[in-house]
């Protein structure tokens, strides 16, 4: 992840959850954060969302490389250390061989991934619950 990732990969995001998944043929999962300056909340819950379907389907727990403390900082809080692995030093060599294109979505598709990723977060404990609690509030009202 590249620059400030924000919700507009949400939908070309969540379709590449659903694409791995169906197609099954992988063995690892890392999230390379080292070039991100900023991560929302949206695109956090999708990365927790893929590290409980690894976790269910094929007991894989997912790696996220960042090296930035501010970006630590967040994983901690989220208390992504109980469903990733976290390395904060870059590895010697590391290709990508994805890359997302932000996709067309629309105001109702927009709210219904954000609600979904702040759900998961939600899930995973109770800071985050307390977090997140208005929003999500909010966003089932509307």
């Amino acid at each position: 992840m590249v620059g400030d990732v924000r919700l507009t990969l949400c939908m070309s995001f969540d379709h590449f959850i659903d694409s791995m998944f169906e197609r099954d043929d992988f063995a690892q999962i890392i999230f390379d954060l080292t070039e991100a300056e900023a991560i929302d909340s949206t695109t956090l819950g999708l990365m927790a969302k893929i590290s409980i379907l690894a976790d269910q389907r094929k007991q894989l727990r997912p790696v996220i490389i960042s090296t930035a403390a501010g970006i630590n900082r967040l994983l901690d809080s989220m208390g992504f250390s109980e469903i990733f692995d976290i390395v904060k030093e870059s590895p010697e060599s590391f290709e990508c061989d994805t890359c997302l294109e932000a996709e067309e979505l629309d105001e109702h598709q927009a709210r219904q991934k954000v609600l979904e990723a702040h759900r998961i977060l939600m899930d995973l404990n109770e800071e985050n619950r307390e977090t997140f609690r208005d929003l999500v509030k909010t966003l089932e009202d509307v």
